[in-house]
């Protein structure tokens, strides 16, 4: 397989972004050299919890800044990966290198293999809780609880929104895909031009872009998807899972409203847990109000 890295020099300097990097070498499943799958981990000898921090499209682990130092002062070890085609992750170089299976595979293969991760609290928005849901269904055991906002986990069985819909229909056919002010307009109260360089800086140019160009096309949106039957299967081992099961929402992301009451209609671990409606925020509310969602994720690990 083919591929990209952004040069080291693009992430320099970037402003309240200063933790340790941790790389995964995950398979090819071309038969070529590994990949790369970089990770932000605060430290391995914190006593608290293990929480894993998963970003979707177009972001990267950027997203997370202002919520690392939250929950990494509460005691525990971080871990926010960039899943390939993002961030300081590797990025084929061909939109038909990413699929749905690999994502879930690639993201499986760097936490569980390589990282070692077990006793996991998990938080996935947008990409991050379609992949991170596969990973909870298939691997529940290395699981202590789970928290998701403004994602879903969609089987095609059911006809996505109009915003959906706009946003996928947009993304293959603008000719400029900017990175960096679409995240902008995911947020309640837009960026500050270094923080949309932040997210266009793994991006030098169009070639590194194909991850984000695809990803919005891998959702399921009929029963013929490739995903469909996985993602079937995972909702039916989600209905089992009583685990802990937190739903933290924003209360102005036009994509995911409503998304929430499917888990706690059909999740048993959802069931008496202090879900929360994070106010103020868009679809990127790790933006708009990353130290309550932080704050949130606090409480759910320890209620006391």
């Amino acid at each position: 397989m083919q591929r990209l890295a952004t040069p080291e020099e693009r992430f320099a300097k970037l402003e309240g972004f200063d933790f340790p990097v941790a790389v995964a070498r995950v398979t090819d499943p071309t038969g070529g050299d590994p990949l790369a799958l970089c990770m932000l981990d605060t430290a391995t000898s914190r006593t608290g919890e293990v929480v894993v921090l998963l970003h979707g499209e177009p972001t990267w682990s950027y997203l997370y800044r202002s919520m690392i130092p939250v929950l990494a002062a509460a005691g525990h070890r971080v871990v926010a990966p960039d899943l390939i085609g993002f961030g300081r992750s590797d990025k084929p170089a061909s939109r038909s290198e990413h699929t749905y299976a690999r994502h879930v595979e690639w993201l499986r293969e760097a936490l569980f293999d390589v990282a070692g991760l077990d006793g996991i609290t998990v938080f996935g928005q947008d990409w991050g809780g379609l992949i991170g849901l596969r990973l909870v269904a298939e691997h529940a055991e290395r699981f202590a609880r789970v928290a998701m906002g403004n994602t879903g986990l969609p089987t095609g069985d059911e006809r996505p929104n109009e915003a959906f819909l706009a946003w996928q229909q947009y993304s293959q056919s603008t000719p400029r895909f900017d990175v960096g002010r679409i995240v902008a307009g995911g947020c309640a109260h837009g960026l500050d031009d270094a923080a949309v360089a932040a997210y266009d800086a793994p991006f030098p140019d169009d070639a590194f872009k194909e991850g984000p160009r695809q990803m919005p096309t891998l959702v399921p949106t009929s029963p013929a998807d490739p995903a469909t039957v996985a993602n079937r299967a995972a909702w039916d081992a989600l209905s089992r899972f009583e685990r802990p099961f937190l739903c933290c929402y924003s209360d102005g992301d036009a994509i995911t409203r409503g998304a929430d009451r499917k888990f706690l209609e059909r999740v048993p671990g959802a069931a008496g847990q202090a879900h929360a409606t994070i106010e103020g925020a868009g679809h990127f509310l790790q933006e708009d109000a990353g130290a309550a969602l932080a704050t949130v994720l606090c409480e759910f690990i320890d209620p006391s």
